[in-house]
């Protein structure tokens, strides 16, 4: 029997909070505008939820895949596990910042501020992983070397990618804004070769 059970379902629980958590900052503002208007002046709110809740999505997709190819655990892989849920858990609030600074004169430090997060989540979960495949520490005995080679490929990009998407935004919130959905966009479709044998 996997010993990843509880850690499984404990996981699952912070992933649905914190996508949870998303919806829960976007409020009407009370200045007595029509609801229309109100309603349309929302959308980088509209915009910074749809992102971070892919990215979440995405996020606990690959997780489950991850722990289909581990069948064990020890103190040291709950620890980082435990430290990347917290990164999870934290994305609401940088969304929020983001949401709220993007038409200000702040949102260049906003679209920083949410990219580190977002960097310091790829550094986490790559920790996450690679802790769990290196000398197949953790993989399960069953696990295809090809699927394990595969998702190890998969996990390189995302520090790289996450990095350059939020030095970006020292030149321009909007352009960072843009990478991070086109990132998102991109492990849309890198994830699905998680569900694939034949790496």
């Amino acid at each position: 029997m996997k010993q990843t059970g509880r850690l499984e379902t404990f996981s699952d629980g912070v992933f649905a909070i914190a996508a949870t958590l998303l919806i829960l900052d976007i409020q009407l503002p009370e200045n007595g505008g029509s609801l229309t208007h109100e309603l349309l002046r929302l959308w980088p709110s509209y915009g910074a939820y749809s992102i971070s809740f892919i990215t979440i999505g995405i996020m606990w997709i690959n997780h489950h895949a991850v722990f289909e190819q581990i069948d064990r655990i020890n103190r040291t892989f709950l620890v980082i596990n435990i430290l990347f849920l917290m990164v999870i858990a934290f994305i609401p609030f940088p969304t929020h910042v983001l949401a709220a600074s993007l038409r200000g004169p702040d949102a260049q430090s906003a679209a920083f501020f949410y990219g580190l997060t977002n960097v310091a989540m790829a550094a986490a979960y790559a920790c996450l992983w690679f802790y769990a495949a290196h000398g197949r520490r953790l993989i399960a005995p069953y696990a295809d070397p090809r699927r394990v080679s595969g998702i190890s490929r998969a996990f390189l990009p995302g520090i790289p990618l996450y990095t350059v998407a939020t030095l970006s935004a020292l030149l321009s919130a909007w352009l960072a804004v843009a990478l991070y959905a086109a990132i998102a966009v991109f492990y849309i479709l890198e994830s699905s070769l998680f569900a694939r044998s034949d790496f």
